[in-house]
């Protein structure tokens, strides 16, 4: 499994690699993520090959200039230079260095899975002689399009088209990807109609819920509301969420709880604070798995604003602790959630008034609150496992292993080598971070 950023606190990708390939163990197989900084967190019997970059959005200093004795090669001469030029480089730069350190281990592996880096270097592995299927959880040309909309200036849009210039290589590489995973319907067909892939090579495999994500065991806070976002971004829709929190305050005793990290100075503090509302707005974030689902558990309404999700663990994470949610109407939202309003109620992303009533109407009745956060937990428990993720991404590997050796007996292909049936023998992680939260 290949991921160029992997911790959990990174977003759904994160938890996508951990919890797969937990399971995928469980099921029997050999499984080796390989990823770049920051490191991920993996279980027991899942090993952990570090591909290491200059590590250029590390906390505390993001956009740092390394000094001259960490630069090795010429990938790194070519990541610093597309960050020092406003550009994003990890994906290409992690896909380089992957298949420079597979070329060595082609008799290793079965086959190599792409967590989204899309790299130009990911075709070059199966070039190698590795088959390669990949998963995109959503295309990033729909952050770009939110991010372009909410740029207020000139300059900042074409900073932002400088940063998103990598999905021209993404789309290349989405549409030459022998097979591609997807974890919703809604994400395959923006997949489709933003990178051009053929509908045909992909495969919808909703993702799971870890069993950690239960029901609070004591009282919730009155008033609590509680949002969720794996980034301080216009896509997260907390604009909205803030505005209509506001208008909430000015006739009943909220509170608002949001678990992310804002940008300091940021667009989120900013307009926090020019609503008047800092002193009823808490942050979260530095938390450990167990004290998550305490603060997910512990508020009267959860709300997902997102104007886009391709599939929103979070969402899917809240039901399972049995807290009534007010959702947008938004990309794979209502796939996650159901469209019968059974177990949560959906309003128009980024309509203020429409969110401000629906959460005011459930705040104000504890009988709906209770049957939606039921009816949530029960579709979870229905829908959302990790194992049913890994079987079917097993059977997703054994049909794209077939079809690679069926091109190669056919004599269709040029690649040199064929994978074996044996994959190695895996131990713990080399080296484990401190655990990091969403």
């Amino acid at each position: 499994m290949l991921s160029y950023r992997s911790k959990p606190h990174c977003g759904g990708q994160g938890v996508y690699i951990r919890h797969l390939s937990r399971e995928l163990v469980r099921l029997g197989h050999e499984v080796e993520v390989f990823s770049g900084q920051p490191y991920p967190d993996l279980d027991e019997g899942v090993r952990l090959t570090k591909v290491p970059s200059l590590d250029l959005y590390r906390e505390p200093d993001p956009f740092r200039t390394p000094r001259p004795s960490e630069i090795r090669d010429l990938i790194d001469v070519e990541e610093v230079l597309t960050m020092w030029t406003a550009g994003f480089p990890e994906p290409k730069t992690f896909s380089r260095r992957v298949a420079r350190v597979l070329r060595e281990r082609v008799g290793d592996f079965d086959v190599a899975h792409d967590n989204q880096v899309l790299g130009y270097g990911i075709l070059d592995i199966e070039k190698m002689g590795i088959p390669l299927l990949t998963t995109i959880h959503h295309p990033i040309a729909i952050d770009r399009r939110i991010d372009l909309a909410a740029a207020p200036t000139l300059r900042k849009k074409l900073a932002l088209r400088r940063w998103y210039g990598f999905l021209r290589m993404q789309g290349k590489v989405a549409r030459q990807a022998r097979a591609i995973l997807t974890p919703s319907d809604s994400s395959a067909r923006d997949i489709a109609r933003d990178f051009g892939v053929d509908p045909g090579r992909m495969r919808t495999v909703l993702l799971g819920v870890d069993d950690a994500f239960v029901p609070p065991t004591t009282p919730r806070v009155p008033g609590r509301i509680l949002a969720m976002a794996s980034a301080d971004a216009p896509m997260k829709g907390i604009a909205t969420l803030l505005e209509a929190f506001a208008k909430l305050r000015t006739e009943r005793d909220v509170s608002l709880v949001l678990v992310t990290t804002p940008e300091p100075g940021g667009r989120t503090e900013q307009l926090i604070d020019r609503l008047g509302i800092t002193e009823h707005v808490t942050f979260v974030n530095g938390v450990s798995d167990a004290e998550l689902v305490e603060v997910m558990g512990s508020a009267e309404v959860a709300c997902v604003p997102s104007l886009y999700e391709g599939f929103s663990l979070p969402t899917a994470e809240l039901m399972a602790c049995e807290t009534p949610l007010v959702a947008s109407r938004a990309g794979a939202i209502p796939e996650v959630v159901g469209e019968d309003g059974e177990c949560a109620v959906l309003v128009e992303p980024g309509d203020v008034g429409e969110l401000e009533q629906a959460l005011a109407a459930l705040l104000d009745d504890p009988v709906r609150r209770e049957r939606l956060g039921r009816a949530g937990r029960r579709r979870v428990q229905e829908l959302f496992s990790w194992r049913a993720v890994a079987e079917a991404t097993a059977a997703a590997y054994e049909d794209t292993i077939a079809g690679f050796r069926a091109e190669q007996t056919a004599g269709s292909t040029t690649v040199p080598t064929t994978a074996p049936t044996t994959a190695p023998t895996t131990g713990h992680p080399t080296e484990e971070d401190s655990r990091a939260d969403r």
